[in-house]
């Protein structure tokens, strides 16, 4: 905690932010004076109530009573100091840290999403395996939009022009948001994470920006604080930046691939991949885990009513969980590389999900068909789009079958599962009242 108390005074840091993502991925937490911060620290005196994992994405409680309900009890706030960054966006020298969450008795609270990803990457140490990921995150840049019943449109850009639509890998289309790139890699490297790579995605104003692989935990946590970045970045220049699975009608959907690899975890050394370069059991097991479990997985990859709009064919998404080489029709992909770095990708993530619970989902079905040594299916051939819809084409029936999978549910803890599906049922309900435009377009006077 010294070093700290000197980092702060170094950088004359007055405020600091405590964050915790709850289960949509939102940031929530405290903001309190750096000294109370570290006094608070010391004397375990931060403190927040359980009840924020049962907050929805609305913003509201769950009130279900089947629910597993936490009780209005105080967590205590666990600052991980290695988590410690300056945040760029404020004139106020002013820091944030991630924080984990325990109970007063010091045990960790099971329901917290970055709590499940350390005790899914628990099981891989267990085994002797360390997993490598890295994410790709795709997201709109659009016009501010105050009133929610009516479209999303693309922003102006440099040229005094809206996209009329996509230009996939256009150089000039991405340079058209320059101005808000350039504070997106500028607070990034105040915060020190590691992005790499920019691209035009297929939609108008939308773009994709590559992490470098490392460790999940660590990744999560960039994915967290990378996503709050960009929506400050693009506020700056009165821009909205969003990572709904799909904003537009007739736009392509915006994805969170992860691509995933497991490594020795005393030798450093790619177990998807032999010496000379052909694929090991392992990978094809973990394949094989990921096209059993994935439909049970859903709900932490495809996480909103919204999220399904974004999972149709010739669309750039996947439809179902075949596998291939070098094929980005499939749900699971293994790139062309060299042995050191095979990997999967799995296309199926959206944007919009919380990337602690997305990466630990995905690791938790690679990590199921290595240990049960499931087989997959033989890889495709052409495009996937051919084969039949497989997976789950809405929420509730992804919730469904997560709870029909017995060994998914018991990897990540049937309390949080529990916890999580209660959240997810109560958005449904709510949506479920609202009254679209369509319906009152088509049906308002026609039925």
């Amino acid at each position: 905690m010294k070093n700290i108390e000197n980092w702060f005074i170094d950088h004359k840091i007055d405020e600091i932010e405590c964050l915790i993502p709850d289960m949509a991925g939102v940031a929530r937490g405290k903001i309190l004076p750096a000294t109370k911060f570290l006094k608070g620290s010391k004397a375990r005196g931060l403190r927040m109530p359980e009840e924020i994992f049962i907050l929805t994405v609305t913003g509201r409680y769950v009130q279900e009573p089947e629910t597993t309900n936490p009780a209005s009890m105080d967590m205590v706030l666990q600052p991980d100091l290695s988590t410690v960054r300056r945040v760029p966006w404020y004139e106020e020298p002013t820091a944030e840290v991630i924080c984990d969450c325990c109970y007063l008795d010091g045990s960790p609270v099971d329901i917290a999403p970055r709590e499940v990803l350390k005790r899914v990457l628990e099981l891989y140490r267990e085994r002797g395996w360390r997993p490598v990921i890295a994410p790709e995150l795709e997201f709109y840049l659009v016009k501010v939009n105050t009133d929610p019943d009516y479209a999303l449109e693309p922003p102006i850009g440099r040229s005094g022009r809206q996209e009329a639509g996509g230009q996939a890998y256009g150089i000039d289309a991405a340079n058209e948001f320059d101005p808000i790139v350039e504070d997106i890699y500028d607070y990034c490297e105040v915060q020190e994470i590691d992005i790499d790579t920019l691209s035009h995605e297929s939609g108008a104003a939308q773009l994709e920006i590559n992490f470098n692989h490392g460790d999940p935990l660590a990744l999560a946590d960039q994915v967290f604080l990378f996503k709050r970045t960009v929506r400050q970045a693009a506020l700056r220049h009165n821009v909205y930046a969003t990572f709904m699975a799909r904003p537009h009608e007739d736009e392509p959907g915006s994805s969170m691939h992860i691509h995933q690899s497991v490594v020795d975890a005393k030798t450093g050394r790619n177990l998807f991949s032999t010496k000379t370069g052909k694929d090991t059991k392992l990978l094809t097991q973990h394949i094989a885990g990921l096209q059993r479990y994935m439909s049970a997985a859903m709900p932490f990859l495809a996480p909103n009513v919204n999220s399904y709009r974004r999972l149709v064919p010739y669309s750039d998404a996947p439809t179902n969980l075949h596998w291939a080489v070098d094929n980005r029709t499939v749900g699971l992909r293994v790139p062309s590389s060299d042995a050191g770095n095979r990997r999967l990708e799995n296309r199926v993530p959206g944007a919009d999900s919380n990337p602690y619970l997305a990466i630990a989902a995905s690791l938790a079905c690679g990590y199921l068909g290595m240990t049960e040594e499931l087989k997959p299916t033989a890889p495709v051939e052409g495009s996937a789009y051919r084969y039949a819809f497989t997976l789950p084409q809405h929420l509730n029936e992804a919730l469904s079958k997560m709870n029909a999978s017995r060994a998914f549910k018991q990897l990540l803890g049937e309390r949080f599962v529990k916890t999580y599906e209660g959240v997810k049922r109560y958005e449904m309900e709510q949506y479920s009242r609202v009254i679209s435009s369509w319906e009152r377009e088509f049906l308002l006077l026609n039925v």
